[in-house]
């Protein structure tokens, strides 16, 4: 998946085949957030036994869909690449809506706000995204996304550290399709270390065992003064 020639219609058909199979989608599903995870955890999201998932996981690696990083005698499984990931966010669209229905609970709050391969997601990422392109705190290149120096002092501005703004000068953005919004986040370097900083500053919260991201009153406070307007669905 990291080549950047564009795949045969056999290696478009091998990924096919890789996602097909259910426990397979599953183990994929669980490194979506850039986490690595071992053989265990994966097998039981994917609710298969432990000889199974080695048999998946071996097939996903082949497949370059997922890379291994050894630690002793422990193996740790993540998605190969960003790309990796925007093709899963990208292929759960559903194509017959152009938004999804309101979810309730947990689902809910994963459309407010997510980490899509640890950068901002949902309708906070998209809300973030639109403010700063309108305000020209962003500005597309041909390689993607970067950060004007307007853009790093509004940051500062609003209350995140002159140190942490200025890192993201240098970085590379990507305009990542939002699963549930069907528009734009920032994604890359830029929208990881951009969301790295927000949840450094306690503007945003992990929530335990979901990727999902609770924003606190005060981050909602600093991102509205950005520009971000979330409506009320």
């Amino acid at each position: 998946m990291g080549d950047t020639t564009a795949p045969s219609r056999y290696q478009l058909a091998e990924i096919g085949a890789l996602l097909a199979e259910p426990a397979r989608a599953a183990m994929l599903l669980a490194l979506i957030d850039g986490t690595a995870r071992p053989a265990g955890e994966l097998a039981q999201a994917a609710g298969v036994g432990a000889a199974t998932a080695s048999a998946h996981l071996k097939r996903l690696l082949e497949g370059g869909l997922l890379a291994v990083h050894v630690q002793g005698r422990h193996r740790y499984y993540r998605l190969a690449g960003e790309d990796v990931s925007a093709l899963l966010e990208a292929l759960a669209l559903p194509r017959t809506r152009p938004a999804l229905p309101a979810p309730a609970g947990g689902d809910r709050a994963l459309r407010l706000a997510r980490t899509c391969y640890r950068h901002l997601a949902g309708r906070l990422g998209v809300g973030l995204c639109d403010a700063m392109l309108s305000n020209d705190y962003l500005h597309m290149t041909g390689e993607g996304l970067r950060l004007r120096e307007s853009g790093a002092a509004a940051l500062v501005s609003t209350g995140l550290q002159p140190s942490s703004a200025q890192a993201l000068l240098p970085l590379q953005g990507r305009s990542c399709l939002d699963w549930t919004e069907r528009r734009m986040h920032v994604g890359g370097p830029l929208g990881v270390s951009l969301t790295d900083a927000m949840l450094e500053a306690g503007w945003l919260r992990r929530r335990r065992g979901s990727r999902a991201l609770q924003p606190s009153d005060d981050g909602l406070r600093r991102l509205m003064a950005l520009g971000v307007r979330i409506d009320a669905g």
